[in-house]
This record gives C-alpha cells, sequence and structure tokens, in this order.
C-alpha cells in the first residue's frame, strides 16, 4: 500500500466502528455528522495534496519501493529533513495553522522511534521490533493517528502531571497471554474522531521511589478498540456556512477525552511497559520531542503567515494601515512571523545526525518557537482584535445581503478599497480568529499545547549551552 487519497481516509473511517459520543448521543458516522465531518474534509485535503503535488509531499520507501507521505521518513540528510519541513508547512498553510494535530505530528514521532528502536528494546527486545513494525504498519498505510498523553486527576497539586491515582489515572490493572489489560481516562485525544489510530504514552513519570509503575505505558491500538470510548467537547462548527464562520466550518479537529474501560492491548502494539525512568527519557533519548518541535514550528509559521495576511487586509481594508498605530502592530505581528520563520531554518541548518543515524533538527531553535509561541499567539490575536476594533461589531448575517436590508447594507458598509459583502467577509474571518469559540480555543490551545510555562521554561533552561556565554563574562573580569 502506498499514501492514501482523501476519498480512501474518508473510507477508512467509515470502515471502523468507533465509539464517539458528542451532546450525549453517540456519533454513527464521524464523516457525515454535522460537528465532525468538515474536519474529516480538511484531513481528507491533505491526503489529495499527496497525489496532487507527489514530489513534494511523498518519497519512495527504501523497502517497498512504493510513495509513501513524507512526513513518515527518516531523514538522514540535512536535505531530507527540510524537504520534510516544506511538505510540513505546505499541510499546515492548507490549514492556515488551525490544525495542530494533523497527522504529521504523530508520523514525526513514530518515524524517530523507529530509528531509536534499541531504545525500545532496553525495555524487553521485543518491545524494540514492535516499535520498527509499527512505525512500517502506518507508514505503509498512510494511517492518522491521535493520541493521548495526560491523565486526569481528581486533585491538582504541586505534582502536576505526576499526581496519580487509582481508578482515575490510565493504568494496567494486568497481564494476559494476549497483552495487557488497562483501565482509566486520558486526555486530551485532539483529532481522535478524526483518527485510525490512538497512541498512548507519557512525557513523564514521576519515579518518586520506585523504579517500575502500573502507570508507565507506550502502546498504539486501532480507534475502534472494544472498550475504548471517545468524549467529545462541544463542537465549534456551528453548522453555518464559510462566510458565516470561515474556520470554525472547515478546521475542526475536535479534543476528546478517552475512557479505557479494561481495553486489550496485543503484545505487538505494546512498546514500553513499566520501565519509569525508560519512559521519563523517552522524548529526549529518541529526539522525538525535537521532531515534533520542527513538526510545531511549520503549524507556527502557517499560523503567523496567516494572520499577518489577515492583518494587513483588514488595515488596507479600513484605509488605517498608514497610522503611527497600525504600523507598528503590523510590525509586531511581522516580527513573530519571522522570528519563527528564522528558528524553524535555523533548526534545519544546524542539523546534525543522531546517535541514531537520524538527522536531527537543531535543538535550540525547534523548541524556541513553542516557548515563544505560548505568549505570541494570545498576543496576536489581540492585535487583531485591537486593529479591527468595532469592525469586529459591523457584521450582519449571510442572509441579510439577501433580505430588505440589503441596499443599505450595500450603501453603507462598503469602504474606499472593499465591497460591503467583501468587509463583511473578511471581518467574520478575522472574528472566527479573534473572538468565536473557534478561535478562543486556538488561544488557549496555544497556550497549553506544549505543556504549561513553567515547563518550558524548565526545559528551555535544561538545553541552553549557558557555560561558553559566562566564560566570556569571567574573561572579561580576569582582563586587567
Amino acid at each position: 500500500m502506498a499514501a492514501r487519497t482523501g476519498a480512501e481516509y474518508i473510507k477508512g473511517l467509515q470502515s471502523q466502528e468507533c465509539e464517539v459520543w458528542l451532546r450525549g448521543e453517540r456519533v454513527k458516522d464521524v464523516t457525515t455528522h454535522p460537528g465532525l465531518a468538515n474536519g474529516v474534509r480538511a484531513i481528507a485535503s491533505l491526503y489529495d495534496l499527496q497525489h496532487e503535488l507527489p514530489d513534494e509531499m511523498t518519497y519512495v520507501s527504501p523497502t517497498s519501493g512504493e510513495r509513501l507521505g513524507l512526513s513518515f521518513i527518516i531523514p538522514r540528510t540535512r536535505e531530507e529533513l527540510a524537504r520534510r519541513g516544506a511538505m510540513m508547512l505546505r499541510w499546515a498553510r492548507t490549514t492556515c495553522g488551525m490544525m495542530g494535530r494533523s497527522p504529521d505530528f504523530m508520523n514525526v514521532t513514530f518515524a524517530a522511534w523507529a530509528a531509536a528502536a534499541s531504545y525500545f528494546a532496553r525495555g524487553r527486545p521485543e518491545f524494540g521490533d514492535n516499535i520498527r513494525r509499527y512505525y512500517e504498519y502506518i507508514s505503509e498505510r498512510d494511517l492518522t493517528l491521535t493520541h493521548s498523553l495526560i491523565n486526569l486527576q481528581r486533585s491538582r497539586t504541586a505534582s502536576g502531571v505526576f499526581n496519580l491515582e487509582e481508578g482515575t489515572a490510565l493504568q494496567v490493572v494486568r497481564e494476559t497471554d494476549a497483552g495487557i489489560v488497562v483501565r482509566g481516562a486520558r486526555i486530551l485525544a485532539t483529532l481522535g474522531p478524526l483518527s485510525d489510530e490512538i497512541a498512548v504514552y507519557s512525557p513523564r513519570v514521576a519515579r518518586h521511589t520506585e523504579t517500575h509503575s502500573p502507570f508507565a505505558l507506550n502502546f498504539a491500538i486501532p480507534c475502534a478498540t472494544p472498550g475504548l470510548k471517545f468524549l467529545c467537547r462541544e463542537s465549534f462548527d456551528l453548522g453555518r456556512s464559510h462566510f458565516e464562520h470561515p474556520l470554525g466550518s472547515r478546521f475542526e479537529e475536535m479534543d476528546c477525552v478517552v475512557f479505557f474501560n479494561d481495553v486489550l492491548v496485543p503484545w505487538e502494539r505494546v512498546f514500553l511497559l513499566g520501565d519509569v525512568d525508560l519512559l521519563n527519557a523517552t522524548a529526549t533519548s529518541t529526539h522525538s520531542m525535537t521532531h515534533t518541535a520542527h513538526q510545531g514550528a511549520a503549524k507556527n509559521l502557517a499560523k503567523c503567515e496567516f494572520v499577518l495576511g489577515l492583518a494587513l487586509l483588514m488595515t488596507k481594508t479600513l484605509g488605517n494601515a498608514h497610522l503611527p498605530h497600525s504600523e507598528e502592530r503590523l510590525a509586531e505581528l511581522m516580527l513573530y512571523t519571522e522570528l519563527t520563520r528564522a528558528c524553524m531554518r535555523a533548526s534545519e541548518a544546524d542539523a546534525k545526525l543522531d546517535e541514531w543515524g537520524v538527522m536531527c533538527p537543531a535543538e535550540l531553535p525547534a523548541e524556541s518557537t513553542r516557548n515563544l509561541f505560548m505568549t505570541a499567539y494570545p498576543r496576536i490575536v489581540e492585535i487583531l482584535q485591537l486593529l479591527g476594533s468595532s469592525s469586529f461589531m459591523i457584521t450582519p448575517t449571510e442572509a441579510d445581503f439577501s433580505g430588505p436590508l440589503a441596499p443599505q447594507i450595500e450603501q453603507y458598509l462598503a469602504t474606499d478599497t472593499a465591497s460591503a459583502r467583501d468587509r463583511v467577509k473578511l471581518f467574520r474571518l478575522a472574528w472566527d480568529v479573534a473572538g468565536s469559540a473557534f478561535g478562543s480555543r486556538q488561544v488557549l490551545y496555544e497556550r497549553f499545547f506544549a505543556s504549561d510555562p513553567l515547563t518550558r521554561a524548565r526545559a528551555l533552561n535544561a538545553i541552553y549551552p549557558k557555560d561558553a556565554l559566562m566564560d566570556r563574562v569571567r574573561e572579561l573580569l580576569d582582563d586587567e
């Protein structure tokens, strides 16, 4: 098998019976459900790009000789890494950067893990074979994966994600000849109802005094596995037209709580079990964290470009682009865009082969985009609000343009550079970024999807090369 088309992706979703719940009802078919179908179409469009632009979006498998999705490649050269980056940026631009968990996020994760299969074999020799075979399985079938990282908590303490409670956190309850049986709940499975499979792992588990824990897990199973249930939040696709809600009606990727009711995970789908130290070091030792940061940088760049373009068009439409306060705010958006672009390019230009023979993006610039965006994106949205001001409220519905007040709307809402309809359509788009439920979820997503600010600050502190900088200061102090 090879890179899928959008139709093949949709057919794959229809062929499995996942237990997805939305607004108190079980969803019979996610590809036709009004709150999910447009998100399915958005992902399908990404798969179609692979066939429209095969040279840009696919690569020839060194084992099967077939063309596979380029986000699955294990890059061995800087050229391959940059090519993958360009492919991911193309996907991100297709969704205006609004689908942060497009399939490439998990694809680059498993590519890194497959290359580092011997790391997983340290737990058990068969786990290394499992991760390698699973990577081949999903890449050759071009599957879409969701994932769930965080355990739910009954109370939040200083231990944060380390607060593991029996009966709530996901854990192994028993081992059988067929596999492990797991029970508990996980969040936050973005793209859950739109995925073929779910990967379940943890960024880390507190060791305390134990080196083995039933909460230390890494596995992947089909979304239709018995006992697996997805509980969706309210859909932000409100069933309105592209005119009314241009982003929410296109790019609803959905977030879910996942319940595991004594779910059997076959042994061949288990990649890590019980070993706390091995689990805690997975992201850094395999460098999967840096590869996902590379994917995130592509998404962030596409998002910056889109909002900057929107702000430029807004100010041109209103005729205030030349005003000093507008120029200052537009320049700030340009700064975020170019900083993100520079970080992504630096991560590729300074990439080095790691111990697994993988061309790994330079860690510091790749990770910097994550820290930057946690505060930059809320500020980006604030700038958009300031630039738009009351024009966000001058947004009659599409029906009003064919109603009795249409002549007055056309007369009074037009600007020197745009018709009334074009103005309203533009600011409805801006509202979907800066004010709607869809837009507010994007702000929340960017604040926390890479963890909380303190954790990210500590991560950046841990990898920053401090000694060389301090040595320069010491040299000056010692120079008499």
